[in-house]
């Protein structure tokens, strides 16, 4: 996914200035697709100049609020439908795992064991998300809710497997520690 769709989508929801669409990002796509104030803003010139976006309205201090254009909408469209989506294949905390093997036991039971924390703590906050959002009615609020689902499911598989993987590097340990 692309910073430039993630723009067209929530402006395809309403205009919005940059501002606005910095807000929008921080209460719903954060956990999808994040973006800083410098690339959301270029992006959205270069969106205006590639004509997928317009400047709606201006305001105080330069202030201006940004609406989908007609060829914004077709590119995003095309987008969603006709472009296949990047399946991820790199994981840094996979990676790890692989040479573990290098490390004492106690020290791969300690990198298992922040596995399982870091996503004890990542479902607590998608709970309070999922609590904060529960409802609202609105289009980008139910399939929000959609996507946050696959990210509680995910992460809670994360810490089930870090559990398991936690007890099975003690099991070898036990094994070659011997009675």
């Amino acid at each position: 996914m692309s910073l430039r769709h993630a723009v067209l989508g929530l402006l395809a929801h309403g205009p919005a200035s940059g501002y606005d669409l910095l807000k929008r990002f921080e209460v719903s796509l954060a956990n999808v697709w994040s973006a800083t104030q410098s690339q959301l803003y270029s992006e959205l010139n270069r969106m205006a100049d590639a004509d997928l976006v317009e400047v709606a309205a201006e305001g105080p201090r330069g202030r201006k609020e940004y609406a989908i254009t007609e060829p914004g909408l077709v590119e995003l469209r095309h987008w969603m439908t006709e472009i296949q989506p990047e399946r991820l294949r790199r994981s840094d905390m996979l990676l790890r795992v692989f040479f573990l093997d290098l490390v004492t036991s106690e020290e791969a039971i300690a990198y298992l064991r922040r596995q399982s924390e870091f996503a004890a703590e990542r479902i607590a906050e998608f709970e309070a998300i999922r609590t904060a959002v529960a409802d609202e009615k609105d289009s980008l609020a139910v399939y929000g809710r959609i996507a946050l689902e696959w990210g509680i499911r995910q992460v809670a598989l994360v810490h089930d497997w870090a559990t398991w993987a936690e007890a099975e590097v003690r099991a070898t340990q036990s094994a070659e520690e011997g009675p």
